[in-house]
């Protein structure tokens, strides 16, 4: 969801950046402006003096404009972080017990857990992503459970089996798991 919101965003400032960009450029280049234009010609400027002096001398006007800048700026900032923070986890930390330790990529072992899910009885299809630090991972796991499939059957045996696996494979202490459970859609049975 924070993807498609992301993208949905990007999108609509673009397209206003854009719109708005090629507008300028146009009626700059000598174009006639469009019937929403704020100005008459491509000599025109954006701001006329009255509008730029008007509240100049109101003591609220600089630590509004300061205030909302600063906001816009934080905004910004929180959200490139947002954006560029990887929520995957690369690589695993493995205690080799010899002080230099191992590393291990993130994608092998989500893999391999996915795998070791999607095989457990009442499973249809699972993906898991490994999330946290690299010393203290943590695992998201959705499930697509079969029709016949218990949930807590299913839930004890993803515990019992392919958490307790990747958990004692890569040496670690504990691997918490969030697990979302979806059941698959399937034909309606006849009784006669």
């Amino acid at each position: 969801m924070p993807g498609t919101v992301n993208r949905v965003l990007l999108a609509v400032v673009g397209l206003v950046l854009l719109a708005v960009g090629g507008a300028v450029l146009a009626v700059g280049l000598g174009a006639p402006p469009p019937s929403w234009w704020l100005h008459d010609g491509p000599h025109d400027a954006l701001l006329s003096v009255a509008e730029r002096t008007r509240w100049r001398g109101e003591a609220w006007w600089w630590p509004t404009v300061i205030a909302v800048l600063a906001v816009l700026v934080l905004l910004a900032l929180w959200w490139l972080s947002a954006v560029l923070h990887r929520r995957r986890l690369a690589e695993v930390v493995v205690d080799t017990s010899d002080g230099a330790g191992a590393l291990l990529r993130g994608p092998a072992l989500e893999g391999v857990l996915s795998g070791e899910a999607s095989r457990l009885d009442g499973v249809a299809q699972a993906h898991v992503r490994l999330t946290g630090r690299s010393e203290a991972p943590e695992a998201r796991a959705r499930l697509l459970l079969e029709p016949h499939a218990e949930p807590v059957a299913v839930l004890d045996d993803l515990s019992a089996r392919a958490l307790a696996h990747a958990r004692d494979s890569a040496a670690l202490r504990a691997l918490p798991a969030e697990v979302r459970l979806t059941a698959a859609r399937h034909k309606s049975e006849r009784v006669s």
